[in-house]
């Protein structure tokens, strides 16, 4: 598997990031889906990476820099042919990593809290994430799952 900073122009890489939009809108009301779109994602504070084997997109996962030592995770995907081979995984670590390397204390997400997203709460909880409070611009909500991994 190699994992690599993505310029958002290959259509795999569209198609994840609709079927991860269209999904959020399916799981929780509209006005608490914090996924972004495409043109949301191509801004210069988030860094999207996508994990490849051969030619097939296995999953793909963002950060964005909140302040110099704040950073969120974004648009974490596996798609569901290519789910429980690691991918996720593999792109958590690869952006806790990276978050290390910029220096951030804290690395922070939103999540759903519909049943479906049980999976991605345990991954996160896996890599020492614990719920936490809102951050930045958001408002607690029953919809809503916020967790934190102190850095330092």
């Amino acid at each position: 598997m190699r994992i690599e900073i993505d310029d958002l122009s290959r259509p795999a890489v569209h198609a994840l990031l609709q079927e991860h939009l269209d999904n959020m809108f399916e799981l929780s009301p509209p006005e608490q889906v914090f996924a972004l779109d495409l043109s949301k994602l191509k801004v210069p504070e988030i860094t999207v990476w996508t994990a490849w084997r051969d030619l097939d997109l296995l999953g793909c996962g963002a950060l964005k820099e909140l302040s110099s030592t704040h950073g969120e995770i974004k648009s974490m995907r596996t798609p569901a042919a290519a789910r429980r081979q690691g991918a996720g995984r593999a792109i958590l670590w690869h952006i806790i990593g990276v978050a290390r390397s910029r220096n951030y204390d804290t690395l922070s997400l939103e999540t759903g809290s519909h049943p479906a997203f049980g999976a991605a709460h345990h991954l996160y909880r896996d890599h020492g994430f614990v719920v936490s409070g809102p951050f930045g611009d958001y408002l607690a909500d029953p919809h809503s799952v916020f967790m934190q991994l102190r850095l330092t």
